[in-house]
């Protein structure tokens, strides 16, 4: 294909992607989406009060039962949107899988049965999550008891369905968060195995911060008629969010830049992300050697231990966590308003999943990027994507935390 005809289909395609497909109703409160009485007692036990612009549009499409493309930014509240619609449509009496959610990563696998079985409180919900690095053996016995709603990572999920211990017959509703990190992450063909053995009719939900052309190619497959809620791009900002850059002439220079800020980190709790896993255990190593204290996660550690660092770090024993982007999906801990970019994202996407982690919902947050000479082009790029500014980092920038 000519660059010429290449960039023509790329225009095509992004006009594609910036269009709503219909009108879609705005349901300014939940007590008007129609939803049930046991699942509104939980909503407003978890703290909402009012929705946020994709669940005022989004929940009351899913409930109606039609196929959903779901586009938002971080931090606005999408996980709650599909969990609410999925408690709406479950039948509690009949200990069944009715729903099924599959997600990137374990942790955000794990965060999303947190969040239904939190909204499902007085309504008794069964919720299991189906991941790797975990005993299959309790896998098989939970699903054998009955699950209304399994919140899983392809893999495991696909292998539970295959051996028959997930049953899928009465599953009715498939939800893909995250779904273009999922095809980044080469589950593809996992999705369409676990699709393969779903009942005909089921709807199918895809919800993403991103939707690249692979993914709206990937909708002609298996949704139907699909309505598009999505939020264009220029209206991904980064309200709440001050965006700074440190000039490092040096990779080297780096590390005593990250010691000096070292005290402004922990007034909150702060995360800091690197290219690679190396990168990550390297950092960490030489913090403690500096007798700085630091937690560090990445995917090639054990899940019990990912486990433990995530609880430490929820519960605020550790203040400083340093990892890939791993953590940059979806994982939501309230105290998080500092983000520090160690290395800069090899892609745009990735910039505003990571700092979108801190002013989740709202708050107030602030991400620092390390930028060598080199990474100016980068950076640049950055901000002309999503309409912004990054300045240059002020001395006093503990006050803006």
């Amino acid at each position: 294909m000519s660059s010429r005809a290449r960039k023509a289909l790329d225009d095509e395609l992004q006009k594609v992607e910036f269009e709503t497909s219909e009108e879609v109703d705005v349901v300014p409160t939940f007590d008007s989406m129609g939803i049930r009485e046991d699942l509104l007692r939980g909503i407003y036990a978890y703290g909402f009060e009012k929705p946020s612009a994709i669940q005022q549009r989004a929940i009351k499409q899913i409930i109606k039962g039609r196929d959903v493309i779901a586009q938002a930014q971080s931090g606005t509240g999408k996980t709650a949107t599909f969990s609410i619609s999925t408690l709406q449509v479950l039948d509690t009496s009949v200990r069944e899988t009715q729903a099924l959610i599959l997600c990137p990563t374990r942790e955000l696998a794990q965060q999303v049965q947190k969040v239904i079985l939190a909204l499902g409180d007085y309504m008794n919900v069964q919720a299991h999550v189906c991941i790797g690095g975990t005993n299959v053996g309790e896998d098989i016995r939970k699903l054998d008891f009955g699950q209304h709603v399994v919140v899983g990572t392809p893999g495991r999920t696909f292998d539970m369905i295959r051996r028959r211990n997930l049953r899928t017959r009465n599953i009715k509703l498939l939800i893909l968060d995250e779904a273009d990190e999922m095809l980044n992450r080469g589950f593809k063909e996992q999705i369409y195995d676990v699709y393969r053995y779903l009942p005909p009719a089921t709807q199918v939900c895809l919800v993403s911060a991103t939707l690249p052309h692979e993914i709206l190619e990937m909708t002609h497959k298996f949704m139907s008629d699909p309505i598009r809620i999505l939020v264009k791009r220029d209206e991904l900002t980064l309200e709440g969010i001050k965006q700074f850059f440190v000039a490092v002439e040096r990779e080297e220079w780096k590390f005593d830049t990250l010691c000096d800020l070292y005290d402004t980190l922990t007034i909150t709790q702060a995360v800091i992300f690197c290219s690679t896993k190396r990168k990550v255990d390297w950092l960490a190593e030489k913090m403690r050697e500096a007798n700085f204290t630091v937690s560090a996660m990445h995917g090639d550690m054990p899940q019990k231990e990912r486990n433990e660092i995530m609880r430490e770090f929820r519960s605020g024993q550790t203040r400083v966590l340093i990892s890939t982007d791993v953590w940059a999906r979806g994982l939501d801990v309230p105290q998080v308003s500092l983000i520090i970019n160690y290395d800069l994202p090899n892609n745009r996407e990735l910039y505003i999943h990571r700092i979108g982690r801190s002013g989740r919902y709202g708050r107030k947050g602030v991400a620092i990027n390390f930028v060598r000479n080199d990474d100016i082009r980068i950076l640049r790029d950055i901000e002309q994507y999503y309409s912004t500014q990054i300045d240059e980092m002020p001395m006093n920038v503990a006050d803006l935390i």
